[in-house]
């Protein structure tokens, strides 16, 4: 992995870090000053802010991204990608406001959702305006390399946002605290992130013109077909929670969310390089370096692979003790949908890296045709299932859709170019994680205490599969020592950028 990757995924995993010790923290407050049923209507409202907001967004994030990244032999090329977008970006979001505040003073909200979910609308009009502003500034910042502040100011938008919200929700206002203390987060961190962009780019440009050559056909034809990919993806996220809810209420709804949180905590890090791989690929995709992408594409793929059978062994072998102690004894139904979320959340972990690099180079049509099968497969699967078993059904038919992901995503870059299966070393992973996983289930089996297997069996676990993987070969010493030799010149969190 490059120096300046490295750098970046760095950062980016340094305050996803911080974002999950605050949201490890946090969850349970949330989940216990709400409720099952206000936490099942609050995951629900944020199920619906992000379906609305890929129209919103409409690709913006990731082409702001991108295209800022490119090396470019066009004069005022970073201005001018993000005036365009900052613009396109402001029309949307205004335009989506309009219409949810509409549609809750119409009663088209009360008669979908509920009475209860009329203020909640009205909140969210303003929460899409203020993350817009957010995610053009954070998308710049990103393109311009600077992750370490646009990653450290996400964090400081969630301490905001639940120190806030919570204080509104204990003072009573519930749902409508934490949707407050949402907008106001995000307005703080809107503001500051466009400050931060001034250090490559004039405000004064906000308001001049673009050049007439400048490529908008392009730009417009990737942000298309990034909304379809994007809703695409966020179908995998949110079906199971909407129809859960219709089918069988907010509290089985509020279980089954807590179970998918347990299950996406293990793609932290490949969602690190995730966000590093798109802008930092789309440079070598425009210098035609194919071999160095194969290659990064071919070891990412094995590092997320291992990183995310090491998570989900660890959460399969202490599932009773962490979901009751972590989100409330009332909690227990969670545990059972959770070990069935658990090995497709293992195949969406591995296909994120995958799937970045082929964004980086723009085949977005390939990655549309991979992605809306899985997408395919996981709506049948959960209207098929949830009517008659519910959450297991709902658990089913995602671990299937998510799984799907890596072999479709693998077949997709292969089409775009690259092979992230080269250097895979599947018998060498084989070799780590079953033993390692036979240890660590003995480990927690054998430890009565609940809190004493919580403290000793992850750092074991991590040392045991560790030692398996450089036995094994599954990473080698070489790659061992690159990462040993980078880190001390790495940018965190935090850390200026001068």
């Amino acid at each position: 992995m490059g120096r300046s990757i490295l750098r970046g995924f760095l950062s980016i995993f340094g305050g996803r870090i911080g974002w999950l010790v605050v949201g490890m923290v946090s969850t349970p407050v949330v989940v216990r000053v709400l409720g099952a049923s206000n936490y099942g209507d609050y995951g629900v409202v944020l199920s619906v802010i992000s379906i609305i907001w890929i129209l919103v967004n409409a690709g913006i994030f990731d082409g702001i991204r991108k295209y800022i990244a490119e090396d470019r032999d066009a004069p005022d090329w970073e201005s001018d990608v993000f005036v365009f977008y900052l613009r396109v970006g402001m029309v949307t979001a205004v335009a989506a406001a309009v219409l949810l505040a509409a549609a809750a003073y119409f009663g088209v909200v009360q008669t979908v959702f509920g009475p209860a979910f009329e203020s909640y609308f009205y909140i969210a009009a303003g929460i899409i305006v203020a993350k817009q502003v957010w995610a053009v500034s954070r998308g710049a910042l990103m393109g311009f390399r600077y992750e370490e502040f646009s990653e450290s100011i996400r964090l400081f938008r969630l301490v905001l946002l639940l120190s806030i919200g919570l204080s509104l929700a204990v003072a009573g206002y519930a749902v409508d605290g934490m949707l407050l203390g949402r907008l106001a987060a995000t307005v703080v961190v809107a503001a500051g992130g466009f400050l931060l962009v001034h250090r490559k780019v004039s405000l004064d440009s906000v308001t001049s013109p673009i050049r007439e050559e400048f490529p908008r056909r392009e730009l417009l034809t990737f942000n298309s077909l990034s909304v379809v990919l994007t809703f695409l993806m966020a179908s995998l996220y949110h079906t199971d929670v909407l129809l859960l809810k219709a089918f069988v209420g907010s509290t089985k709804t509020g279980y089954y969310k807590a179970a998918l949180v347990m299950a996406e905590f293990m793609w932290f890090a490949p969602r690190s390089l995730q966000m590093v791989l798109l802008h930092s690929t789309s440079q070598l995709w425009s210098n035609d370096r194919r071999e160095r992408i194969t290659e990064l594409a071919s070891r990412t793929t094995r590092y997320c692979l291992l990183f995310a059978l090491l998570l989900a062994t660890g959460l399969a072998s202490l599932a009773d003790v962490v979901v009751p102690l972590y989100f409330g004894e009332g909690f227990a139904p969670a545990v059972t949908p959770l070990l069935v979320l658990l090995p497709g959340a293992v195949g969406f972990a591995v296909s994120r890296p995958i799937f970045a690099i082929g964004q980086g180079e723009g085949s977005l049509r390939v990655l549309i045709y991979a992605t809306s099968v899985a997408a395919a497969l996981n709506l049948g699967l959960n209207v098929a299932l949830i009517p008659q078993y519910g959450m297991l059904g709902a658990a089913i038919g995602t671990s299937v859709g998510y799984g799907s992901m890596v072999v479709l995503h693998v077949w997709s870059a292969r089409r775009i170019g690259f092979d992230p299966a080269g250097d895979l070393r599947l018998g060498r992973v084989a070799l780590t994680a079953v033993p390692s996983a036979a240890v660590i289930f003995f480990l927690a089996d054998a430890i009565r205490t609940e809190l004493l297997a919580l403290a000793v069996v992850p750092p074991v676990g991590f040392v045991v599969f560790a030692g398996f993987a450089y036995a094994t070969g599954a990473v080698d010493r070489s790659e061992v020592d690159e990462l040993v030799d980078q880190l001390p010149i790495a940018r965190f969190p935090f850390v200026s950028a001068e």
